[in-house]
């Protein structure tokens, strides 16, 4: 069946896929220089790329927390400023970095959405997915890099990630990765890998995606359920926030994640947290109560990140 430009573009939103403001912050334009708080009375917001990925780093008042790399997704947030508008995270003293997406933003393809949605009726898998989720993955040690660059952390230390829907699935996959030092993460209605975000796909156009021996690999690679063990290796702080109006992803391989890593934390396992939010739809940031719910999640988690045990894994 024919699917409309403006239906697939759609789609191609909600797949990887706030009336609230931030607090006052003071906006500088000229780049990242050091992360330093410096007393300030406000947080101080600075645009910059970091190793070549264009970054919003927020640096609060106080800083006594490991820094935060947050993701958006296809679709609202879809962009770093919208993500760090739906996630601000002043009460946490931690730098906040808000990453673009590949081919989003700055690095949108030439021809942009209508260039999107040529890539997805190609190939959804290794023209938007692959570039997209394992491209963010793949250059956050770099980014990681940067931040040690500019002072925000020490080199060899820890970084939280949040992740929303397709940088959901680009956390999970950087956690099976083990590239960079990850003390905790937050999902929020986040694709678990290839394999999930095909199935929205077809549930959202009515088509049927045609595999290949690449695209198969990749769904290997990145289906976070194939990899609990990569997952768990360090017992990371995870909390899954999964909205039970979610028409997107419909949450059970979320649940199914959830249970495949359970019993891989053995005795740390209040460091892993499955919750499905009452109300909470694909597009949390667009209703206010959900906003609130989901901020006083994140906010708490990396506030009073569940400590790890001192026994040897």
């Amino acid at each position: 069946m024919h699917v409309s430009f403006a239906v697939r573009l759609g789609a191609m939103a909600l797949l990887l896929a706030g009336s609230c403001s931030a607090m006052a912050a003071t906006t500088s334009t000229d780049g990242l220089h050091r992360c330093e708080a410096q007393g300030r009375a406000t947080p101080t917001v600075a645009q910059t790329t970091l190793n070549g990925v264009p970054a919003i780093v927020r640096i609060p008042t106080h800083i006594d927390k490991a820094p935060i790399i947050l993701w958006h997704g296809f679709g609202p947030p879809a962009s770093e400023s919208a993500m760090m508008e739906a996630l601000p995270l002043d009460e946490v003293g931690a730098v906040k970095i808000y990453l673009g997406l590949p081919l989003f933003g700055a690095r949108a393809p030439s021809g942009g959405m209508k260039e999107l949605a040529r890539r997805q009726g190609e190939d959804l898998g290794l023209e938007v997915f692959k570039p997209v989720v394992a491209g963010a993955a793949d250059e956050l040690s770099n980014v990681v890099a940067a931040l040690v660059e500019h002072g925000c952390m020490k080199a060899g230390s820890a970084v939280g990630l949040v992740g929303f829907s397709a940088g959901g699935a680009a956390a999970l996959y950087a956690l099976s990765q083990g590239r960079v030092k990850i003390e905790g993460a937050v999902l929020l209605n986040p694709s678990t890998g290839l394999t999930d975000s095909v199935q929205a796909y077809e549930k959202a156009t009515r088509q049927t995606y045609t595999w290949s021996p690449a695209s198969r690999e990749l769904a290997h690679q990145t289906d976070a359920a194939a990899h609990t063990a990569d997952i768990a290796r360090h017992r990371p702080a995870l909390l899954f926030l999964q909205g039970a109006n979610d028409a997107v992803l419909d949450g059970k391989a979320v649940s199914a994640l959830c249970a495949g890593l359970k019993p891989l934390y053995g005795d740390q396992v209040s460091r892993l947290q499955c919750r499905l939010l009452a109300g909470m739809s694909h597009q949390w940031a667009a209703d206010p109560a959900s906003l609130a719910l989901v901020r006083k999640a994140v906010g708490a988690w990396f506030s009073d990140i569940p400590a790890a045990s001192t026994t040897t894994h």
